[in-house]
């Protein structure tokens, strides 16, 4: 499915106004083709010498691998908190089948999972200058700002040095 979604732009493209000017952008390189020679050892008879593989193909591999192999363990997890509480259930808005928590215990453990992988491979951390400088400025004292300041001085002379 993320081969045939990654190539609709309404799904593809970043959206930042009402206009429908954003349906035209470059979605990017997750949704651009990376093609792949497949081994010498297929048999001959085998169509396909190559493939291509949409980037966020892989991302979808993984959080489908992950959402069937580990967060159905959600549920033992919520069952082990119920029984160390001595809870039947964690609530009763469905009689007998216990409150919503007990509906959701595979997606809250998804939803964790999806969100530190999109965080941490997905999107593409940017820093801009004015972030970096609000950081040394809350984070180091003025002594390690000082010094700071005296190694990018020796840095920036070293470098006019080399150019000259």
């Amino acid at each position: 499915m993320a081969n045939i979604l990654g190539r609709f732009q309404w799904l593809t493209c970043p959206r930042k106004d009402l206009s429908t000017g954003w349906l035209h952008c470059d979605p990017g390189p997750m949704f651009k083709p990376e093609y792949y020679c497949l081994p010498g050892w297929l048999p001959q008879w085998f169509p396909w010498k190559e493939i291509s593989v949409l980037p966020v193909q892989w991302h979808a591999l993984a959080l489908g691998l992950f959402a069937s192999i580990i967060a159905p363990f959600g549920g033992f997890f919520a069952s082990g908190v119920k029984r160390a509480f001595n809870i039947k259930d964690f609530g009763d808005s469905i009689p007998g089948h216990g409150g919503i928590t007990d509906r959701m215990d595979c997606q809250m453990v998804m939803a964790v999972f999806a969100y530190i992988y999109h965080q941490s491979f997905v999107v593409t951390q940017s820093f801009s200058i004015e972030m970096i400088l609000d950081q040394i400025l809350r984070n180091l004292s003025l002594e390690e700002q000082q010094i700071l300041y005296m190694k990018f001085g020796e840095i920036f002379q070293e470098r006019q040095f080399q150019e000259a």
